[in-house]
């Protein structure tokens, strides 16, 4: 037995050697490619605003690459979210992303600009408005001044969904393009009636509004099936527990969440990424909880992008 444990262990070292001096290969012909050869390579992540989950997960996802991958350098950078981060990484702005499923096109380029690396959680539609309001449901949102998400948010593009589907389109809802910090605010200072805001729980932005002001979340729950006939069957139906924010439970309309990543990164360099993205999950999970539910097991699942080869190569040989 114990020469056979051995035995394993120095395969696996070999193994582990062998990634390893491929890594530094790749790195250090990337770094050739930059205007000086001391210059690192950057590790873009573009995330969404500073007080949402994508921001607190990009930023210990950068901790986590800066520290245990050779010559890589990763920044997060503040945007409005999904459709503008799918943009960046396409367009080769940024390295990698977070985005929300629906928001991604379900004939991609060929080839592809964009690649997934995983399925990391799911985000959650809260509607928020004030304890003491007139909005209990959808339908009270008529004739209302209600944010729905910054422009180029998955907010936004969930949110246009839904009013469509509840007959709520066009003019019938005043309609405000804010991002969560300033929904947040303008709905402290009386200057709109409520806001939409897509994320993993608990939103931190949400939270704290909760803890300095009475506030409800609607249910919208009964919205998840016209959403599914309408557009996709991403869409599924997800609690948000009074253990959250303290307010009354809600069911609420909820979609898959992705990491995605430059097509053309290389295959050793996705592969340590997503490595650590799996082993490193207890530390990223400090940050913000969502990231303690990811698991390579629902990683995987990451219709309609396909995984980038580096990150399958790394499901394949950590499959039990």
């Amino acid at each position: 037995m114990s020469r056979s444990r051995t035995g394993r262990g120095r395969r696996s070292a070999s193994a582990g050697g062998t990634l390893l001096m491929l890594l530094v290969v790749v790195l250090g012909g990337l770094a050739a490619c930059q205007e000086s050869p001391d210059e690192p390579i950057r590790i873009r992540i573009a995330t969404g605003s500073p007080t949402a989950v994508y921001h607190a997960f990009g930023q210990s996802l950068a901790t986590v690459l800066n520290r245990e991958l050779p010559d890589v350098r990763a920044s997060v950078v503040v945007t409005a979210a999904s459709a503008q981060n799918v943009r960046l990484v396409g367009s080769g702005a940024a390295e990698l992303g977070f985005t929300q499923a629906d928001v991604l096109d379900t004939s991609p380029t060929t080839p592809p600009r964009v690649l997934a690396v995983a399925r990391v959680y799911d985000d959650l539609l809260h509607l928020v408005t004030t304890a003491g309001g007139p909005i209990r449901d959808l339908a009270d949102l008529r004739g209302r001044r209600v944010s729905v998400g910054a422009a180029g948010s998955g907010t936004e593009v969930t949110v246009t969904r839904l009013l469509e589907v509840a007959r709520l389109g066009g003019d019938q809802v005043r309609q405000e393009h804010l991002g969560l910090d300033d929904s947040v605010a303008a709905l402290r200072a009386g200057k709109i009636d409520a806001f939409f805001f897509s994320g993993g729980l608990p939103v931190r932005g949400v939270e704290a509004l909760a803890d300095a002001t009475s506030i409800r979340l609607v249910n919208l729950g009964e919205w998840t099936e016209p959403l599914r006939r309408a557009y996709r069957e991403v869409y599924v139906s997800r609690d948000v527990p009074r253990s959250v924010y303290g307010v009354d439970p809600v069911t609420t309309v909820a979609n898959p969440n992705y990491l995605i990543v430059r097509a053309d990164l290389p295959e050793p360099l996705v592969r340590e990424v997503t490595r650590l993205l799996m082993e490193r999950r207890s530390e990223l999970a400090a940050a913000h909880p969502a990231a303690g539910r990811m698991s390579p097991r629902s990683a995987i699942a990451t219709t309609p992008l396909p995984l980038h080869p580096g990150a399958a190569d790394w499901y394949r040989s950590a499959k039990p």
